[in-house]
């Protein structure tokens, strides 16, 4: 029998291990640290990506809800509330006579101030698309340089003051920017992916853009410019003409009807100089402490080295958005007008961009100057806002806006009575009435021979001259809605009714009482009881007022102080 204590005591030895295992675990080890690191990056990354979309996006959503609710519509306004609240069929009848290019946005409204009609619900939409274009405008800079020129890009979007005017406009142009914007990020995306998926969606999204308003297709002219500098290979090209030759097919219909309707723009004046340099002051912001130091930083944004084939740099994308679209514009509108400002507000998103991009090669390149360089930037975008400041406070008022239909039907309210004969000169000084009815309530409207909705029109169907004159014809008083332009002498109407409304109030009536206001003037005319011919004209010429009669505004006659 052996015992525990008489069992021999020895000390284990260490296992030596293999140089190579060793060397194999240190590898892994060292691989796990380095996934580690880089996870923790990419995760600081997309932080910071998010907050520099984030940021934007709360920011250009604080300016556009601050005095959203201003008291007033003005004209395109209160085309916008009347039609998206006609039923489907009818707003489909009004698109064959008038406004089809804003077709797909008055459908889209119509579900919007379906549950609560009001401004507020009418400009929200706005609001959210002008947010999603400080957002993407955002995420550009971030995909195409670093999230601090994403950052700054997206907040000085959101506080120049067009950005801020058409935020709050109750029509498409803010949700045009936002598409635009949108398909300007797919694009980069897609140009660096072979997958056909990315294509569909930038296709779909330009589709949807140029359907809003058919002025962004030029959008596609500043993508083509964008391809073409950054010398990307045929596949792309072939994906991108193939989703560019979709779009055309898609709005080919609407560039028809649209053609038809085109005596709508027939007021566009012809643009020069002058057109170029206020665009530029509405992209950079019109305070000349603002234009300089913005066209420095844009122009450090372009570097001597040429980036590599294929590449979408920054520049590549920025420029040709903001300069191919209004360039092309304002040259074909030198000889046939078509330029408006907000038709190429999509444009905007460019500007900001290439500011950014000055701004971050700035830092670059002297980081002894600007050690923190973010929160610089950040405070030269609140720098920018503070002088800025009282342009947006000013545009909260409704006097900042062509009319004021909420004024003009306030007026009404107070001077008119249920069964007033009213009569309307032109017929679209009817856009008050139909804005804001209460001011409206129990007129007779002379005129009016099919409402509105029911004619397929934007302000109703009016009786022929004949059956207007013999309206006219029983009346002893009328009261007039005139246009401001409608009561110069020099206005003559093309249409045949407008022209009999003229004639047989200054043949027939001479005004009683008058009141102006901004956009509209309501006079009340009383039938005379004299008057000559005009020698030659055929057409008969009014007799002077007597005084205290008429007294001094007659349709035609010097007019007097408004009251």
């Amino acid at each position: 029998m052996v015992y525990a204590w008489m069992r021999p005591t020895t000390t284990p030895r260490p296992v030596a291990r293999h140089p190579v295992a060793g060397r194999r675990e240190a590898r892994r080890r060292e691989a796990g640290r380095w996934r580690a690191r880089r996870w923790e990056a990419r995760r600081r990354e997309a932080a910071a990506v998010v907050l520099s979309v984030l940021a934007p996006v709360l920011v250009m959503s604080g300016i556009g809800l601050w005095g959203l609710d201003r008291g007033g519509m003005w004209r395109d306004e209160a085309v916008t509330f009347q039609v998206a609240q006609r039923s489907v069929p009818q707003i489909w009848h009004l698109l064959h006579t008038v406004d089809a290019v804003h077709g797909l946005y008055y459908l889209l409204m119509h579900p919007v101030l379906a549950p609560h009609p009001g401004e507020i619900a009418l400009r929200l939409p706005s609001v959210c698309g002008a947010a999603a274009t400080a957002g993407l405008v955002a995420a550009l800079g971030a995909r195409l340089s670093r999230p601090r020129v994403g950052l700054w890009a997206g907040l000085l979007y959101a506080v120049t003051p067009m950005t801020g005017h058409f935020a709050q406009e109750g029509r498409s142009y803010a949700l045009v920017a936002a598409g635009a914007a949108g398909a300007t990020l797919l694009l980069v995306r897609a140009a660096r992916s072979t997958r056909p998926g990315p294509w569909f969606a930038y296709g779909a999204t330009v589709t949807v853009t140029c359907l809003l308003h058919e002025m962004a297709l030029l959008l596609l002219l500043a993508h083509a410019t964008t391809l073409a500098l950054a010398r990307v290979p045929a596949r792309v090209w072939r994906a991108w003409a193939l989703a560019a030759a979709a779009t055309a097919l898609v709005l080919a219909p609407l560039l028809l009807v649209s053609h038809g309707q085109s005596a709508q723009v027939a007021w566009l004046p012809r643009t020069g100089l002058a057109s170029a340099r206020r665009l530029l002051g509405l992209f950079t912001g019109p305070a000349r402490l603002v234009i300089v130091p913005y066209l420095v930083l844009a122009a450090l944004a372009f570097r001597p080295e040429r980036p590599p084939r294929g590449t979408l740099s920054l520049p590549a994308v920025a420029l040709p958005l903001v300069a191919v679209p209004p360039g092309v514009l304002l040259a074909v509108s030198h000889w046939r007008p078509f330029y408006d400002e907000r038709y190429v507000l999509y444009a905007l998103a460019g500007a900001p961009l290439l500011a950014a991009a000055g701004a971050d090669h700035l830092a670059t390149r002297l980081p002894r100057l600007l050690p923190h360089a973010v929160p610089t930037g950040v405070l030269a975008v609140a720098l920018v806002l503070a002088v800025q400041l009282p342009l947006l406070r000013a545009d909260r008022s409704p006097d900042r806006r062509p009319d004021n239909l909420a004024a003009v039907s306030a007026l009404a309210g107070r001077e008119l009575r249920p069964g007033d004969p009213v009569l309307f000169l032109p017929s679209l000084a009817r856009r008050a009435a139909l804005a804001y009815p209460k001011g409206f309530r129990g007129i007779d409207d002379i005129a009016l021979a099919v409402p509105a909705p029911a004619s397929g029109t934007l302000y109703g169907r009016e009786a022929g001259p004949g059956e207007l004159r013999r309206r006219l014809d029983r009346l002893d008083r009328v009261w007039l809605v005139a246009a401001p332009f409608a009561t110069r002498w020099s206005w003559s109407p093309a249409e045949a009714a407008e022209r009999l409304k003229l004639a047989v109030v200054r043949e027939q009536f001479v005004p009683l009482e008058r009141v102006v206001r901004r956009g509209v003037t309501l006079r009340l005319y009383v039938r005379r009881t004299t008057y000559t011919p005009g020698p030659g004209t055929g057409l008969p010429r009014p007799v002077p007022p007597s005084a205290g009669r008429a007294g001094p505004g007659a349709l035609g006659s010097p007019p007097g102080p408004p009251r």
